[in-house]
């Protein structure tokens, strides 16, 4: 999978709009998600949460506990900023900088791909979906793909 430029994850992030969000889309998009990753045969861990709840989650076979791990710090780094975790990271690494640089602890942030902001017109920034277990790019994709389809 050829990864995307950072213009091109500018220019898609803010373009991932969903008409809803509740708790039937968080069950929509993690079967969706789910669904493209056991056609691949994804070993990942699939989570839709917000900064208070998690309104989906699933470890696919050969995924592990690790795999749970990166995707809370994900999700944190892009709850934190409002973005994509894979934008944050190519953000990063083209002005040098790191999540240490942030101020933001390793232990509970990663700016690797794989969790994408769910926003809803008019109310912004509602959950996050994240997607552990692959490469990162891939991580990124799977979830991206999986929003296209419920967006409407």
């Amino acid at each position: 999978m050829t990864a995307p430029t950072l213009p091109e994850l500018e220019a898609e992030d803010p373009t991932l709009i969903l008409p809803y969000f509740d708790e039937t889309m968080a069950l929509r998009l993690g079967n969706a998600i789910v669904a493209l990753a056991q056609a691949r045969k994804a070993p990942v861990v699939v989570n839709i949460r917000n900064a208070s709840r998690c309104f989906f989650h699933a470890a696919l076979p050969g995924s592990s506990a690790n795999n749970d791990n990166w995707a809370r710090r994900k999700s944190n780094a892009a709850l934190m900023a409002g973005h994509a975790s894979l934008l944050i990271g190519m953000r990063h690494a083209a002005h040098n900088r790191t999540v240490e640089g942030e101020g933001w602890s390793l232990t509970d942030f990663s700016d690797s791909g794989g969790a994408v902001p769910l926003r809803v017109a008019g109310a912004g920034i509602v959950a996050v979906a994240t997607v552990s277990g692959l490469p990162q790019v891939e991580d990124h994709q799977m979830v991206v793909e999986a929003i296209r389809s419920v967006m409407g």
